[in-house]
């Protein structure tokens, strides 16, 4: 299982007043530990609610996406840069993210419009024990069939990240050797960060997805 997942992540914060959306940037608050589901149809607080107020509550999410995207797509490419790279920095620059042992990150997708993690990813990856302290291990998202049933696999390299047929990267299953990579729900040690994405966030860190339940929270 996944412990003690998030603490404090800095994303990208969607605020979106109905009169006129904006995007602004803000600091999370900490989220509750994540459970990693497999191809979920619906959360728990969903399934108890009546057919009305499910297709009300996903109305009103599709709303919001449909606003983020504009949004989003309105940014200029240098804003867009500037931006990431203050997130990827006061990540960085954190004693939650220095004290962490264990992280799960997902690989950013420039088409998608997340926040850029390659900066983040690259310094786990370069992380030196006897010059940070203590190395990182950072486990990464794979789909693993049509049905978007998801695992994490560990890295220590940035080329065992191969691209999908969607052109994301994902790490594949074997490393060089030849060997399966270790899973982080088979790992001794619990994940102490979880560094996810979201379509957007509110002031409280709940989170909305994509919609298309491959990752959950609860």
């Amino acid at each position: 299982m996944i412990k003690n997942a998030v603490s404090s992540l800095m994303v990208r914060f969607l605020h979106l007043p109905r009169a006129a959306p904006t995007l602004t940037y803000r600091p999370l608050l900490p989220l509750p530990p994540p459970r990693l589901r497999v191809a979920a149809s619906a959360s728990a607080p969903l399934a108890a609610m009546s057919t009305a107020a499910q297709q009300a509550v996903a109305d009103q999410k599709r709303a919001v996406r449909s606003d983020v995207r504009r949004a989003l797509k309105a940014l200029s490419p240098d804003q867009r840069a500037s931006e990431d790279l203050a997130i990827q920095n006061n990540i960085l620059n954190s004693s939650w993210f220095k004290a962490s042992k264990r992280l799960c990150a997902y690989i950013s997708c420039a088409q998608l419009r997340e926040v850029d993690t390659s900066k983040i990813i690259a310094e786990v990856l370069s992380s030196d024990p006897e010059h940070d302290g203590q190395a990182k291990d950072i486990y990464v998202p794979r789909v693993e069939d049509k049905n978007r049933n998801m695992r994490m696999f560990k890295i220590t390299t940035i080329d065992d990240l191969v691209k999908n047929s969607m052109n994301i990267l994902e790490p594949s299953p074997l490393d060089a050797s030849g060997n399966a990579r270790e899973d982080v729900l088979s790992a001794s040690s619990p994940v102490d960060l979880f560094v996810l994405p979201g379509q957007a966030f509110d002031r409280t860190g709940r989170r909305l997805g994509r919609g298309g339940g491959t990752m959950i929270l609860s």
